[in-house]
């Protein structure tokens, strides 16, 4: 019973300090605006995604790729399996109906062009100018950091 109220106590303070540490503004600066993505396998510069409010919703639009000079600069996507398959990356729309919770972004999805494979999201703010990006299927998770761009 004590190992019990232990587990449960230990799982509480995570969950509080999850909830207390996620939030949906920060010294009056929201998920709205220019982030900076990196690729989590290379942990090169990939993206600038534009997060804005559209219709009471939060979406996210694809408005420059950093490319190597060996790849195409304007690719398309190939492998979609939705309305967007063979539309250009840039200008793509990868987050989707994401609505404002008391403490993160969450109901919403995020597309990964490169794999074409759409994933549910919750997005919060760790700083002002840090984003917290999750995509989840299931309980398979992924986490990336995106940084504001002025």
């Amino acid at each position: 019973m004590l190992i019990l109220r232990g587990l449960l106590l230990s799982c509480l303070m995570f969950a509080t300090a999850f909830i207390a540490s996620a939030q949906v503004e920060i010294n009056g600066k929201s998920a709205v605006g220019r982030w900076k993505t990196v690729d989590d396998e290379t942990g090169k510069p990939k993206s600038v995604v534009e997060i804005y409010l559209e219709n009471g919703k939060y979406t996210g639009k694809i408005v420059e790729l950093f490319r190597a000079p060996d790849e195409d600069q304007d690719p398309v996507c190939k492998k979609c399996e939705d309305h967007r398959q063979g539309q250009k990356v840039k200008g793509m729309i990868i987050i989707r109906n994401m609505n404002k919770k008391s403490d993160k972004y969450a109901d919403g999805d995020i597309l990964d062009p490169k794999k074409g494979e759409i994933y549910d999201l919750t997005m919060w703010l760790e700083n002002e100018n840090t984003l917290k990006v999750r995509g989840w299927w299931g309980w398979v998770y992924r986490t990336q950091t995106w940084t504001r761009q002025n």
